[in-house]
């Protein structure tokens, strides 16, 4: 019964077989079940259910689980594929999949942007983009004057709308 019932409870909690995933992603089959140990170890770390939870996420970059975390927290949002609050195995093979050296440039390329909006309106707004700026800042505990931000903040959107009006006068 213990096995059948364990069998039971992976498949209860969004639990894929590692050969399909590595089928849908650019790990092999033997990364995926490396990758199946550590998500047993991060998914239990806090509440025991086989899902990976914000805390559990968080505890799992910075050895505290209410440590507050911009960049963290869009991450995990990127990761929650389902959005209902929790990684389950498949999102958590499938997600990591975009560090992979294999993946897709356009697909790395699109996780980035994805992170930076915020809002996700489409777009890297100019405020959107102060609040990653600022968050960045506090988290590396650099100091800089709103004045230095600003700039910060501007030179890079000026830069991408440069960018947009070369690639479409190309």
């Amino acid at each position: 019964m213990g096995c059948a019932s364990s069998k039971r409870s992976k498949q209860l909690h969004g639990y894929e077989d590692p050969s399909v995933l590595a089928a849908e992603t650019p790990f092999t089959a033997s990364e995926v079940e490396s990758l199946e140990e550590l998500y047993k170890k991060l998914s239990n770390s806090i509440i025991a259910d086989g899902l990976i939870h914000k805390e559990e996420f968080h505890l799992a970059l910075f050895k505290n689980r209410n440590q507050r975390n911009l960049f963290a927290d869009r991450v995990f949002d990127l990761f929650d594929l389902k959005r209902n609050g929790v990684i389950e195995f498949g999102e958590f093979v499938r997600s990591l999949g975009i560090f992979h050296p294999n993946a897709p440039v356009a697909d790395k390329i699109a996780f980035a942007f994805k992170l930076y909006d915020l809002r996700q309106t489409g777009f890297i707004e100019h405020e959107e983009l102060k609040e990653m700026v600022l968050a960045l800042l506090h988290e590396s505990e650099l100091v800089l004057s709103e004045d230095i931000v600003e700039m910060i903040v501007d030179k890079v959107h000026l830069a991408k709308q440069t960018q947009k009006v070369t690639a479409k006068s190309i």
